[in-house]
């Protein structure tokens, strides 16, 4: 357990970086930025884009879900 008290789980790179393309490409307003955000982010995670599309392909609903229980719809 966490010190929230909440259960630890495995993070999954791929699903962070699904998460995050999925909204940007929603919220996209300035390619350049958001390219640059993207780009640090697969870095930090060790993860490719063609990982990341790979896994949009595969897991769209997982994606979709995890960014409705935050909160956000990336809308």
């Amino acid at each position: 357990m966490t010190a929230s008290g909440r259960k630890a789980t495995k993070k999954n790179p791929l699903l962070g970086a699904a998460v995050v393309k999925a909204v940007l490409r929603k919220r996209a307003r300035d390619a350049q930025a958001t390219s640059a955000l993207y780009q640090g982010i697969l870095r930090d995670l060790g993860v490719t884009d063609q990982e990341v599309e790979n896994y949009l392909a595969e897991h769209g609903d997982e994606v979709e879900r995890a960014i409705r229980s935050h909160g956000r719809r990336g809308d």
